[in-house]
């Protein structure tokens, strides 16, 4: 994310370090993908994606086995995908991403001032206001929307859910799963597993590991 990373731009980190050869970097998403694949709630697949949902919305993907890094390291970047065409561009120029709709930054514009944690809103919801339960149910469904769309383009057997929000458990998952219902495409009756992330704020360290014992 250039201009957003102060000292790390440009920063070779073999010489940083004092080391003998190239130091490999991979990015938060990647390397929790990497430990949810490795060690946590997508064992032996080889077909995942992940979201990460908080401030705003991460992403990574594996096919065939394969982390996508793409031409400049950006591959995965989930979150940035359009889903609302005449809504707000986010931080990466896209209007209306996945990110600006369900991302936490974005939550007080999206419901009016009321709210500015994705928390305060949940809370709202279980209690019964309808305005909270509308602006949650929108955001999820456009996740919903999102992942059906990465479905169709990458064709996981598992999508895996983490971040902040998924600690809202059947909050999240229970609608998701209800629009997935209606958006998902399933041919021969096939859907993709969309589970919660298990290893929490180890999953990055655990796939960076992961990474490691792979190259060295």
């Amino acid at each position: 994310m250039p201009g957003r990373l102060e000292g790390l731009e440009g920063l070779d980190w073999q010489t940083f370090l004092g080391l003998p050869c190239p130091m490999p970097v991979l990015n938060d998403a990647h390397a929790a993908l990497l430990g949810e694949v490795w060690q946590g709630a997508a064992v032996g697949a080889r077909n995942v994606i992940l979201l990460t949902l908080g401030t705003g919305v991460g992403g990574a993907a594996m096919v065939d086995g394969h982390l996508l890094r793409g031409a400049i390291g950006r591959a995965g970047h989930l979150g940035h995908i359009c889903v609302d065409l005449d809504a707000p561009a986010d931080v990466s120029n896209t209007p209306g991403s996945l990110e600006y709709q369900i991302g936490n930054y974005s939550l007080a514009g999206r419901s009016a001032g009321r709210f500015t944690t994705t928390e305060d809103l949940v809370r709202a919801h279980l209690a019964g206001d309808g305005f909270a339960s509308g602006v949650w149910l929108k955001s999820v469904r456009a996740l919903a929307a999102g992942i059906a769309s990465f479905i169709n383009i990458l064709d996981p057997e598992t999508v895996i859910i983490g971040g902040g929000m998924a600690r809202a458990g059947d909050t999240l998952f229970e609608p998701l799963s209800r629009f997935l219902d209606d958006y998902e495409w399933r041919p021969g009756g096939h859907r993709a597993r969309t589970v919660p992330a298990r290893l929490g704020e180890f999953a990055g360290a655990m796939g960076a590991a992961a990474r490691a014992l792979d190259l060295f």
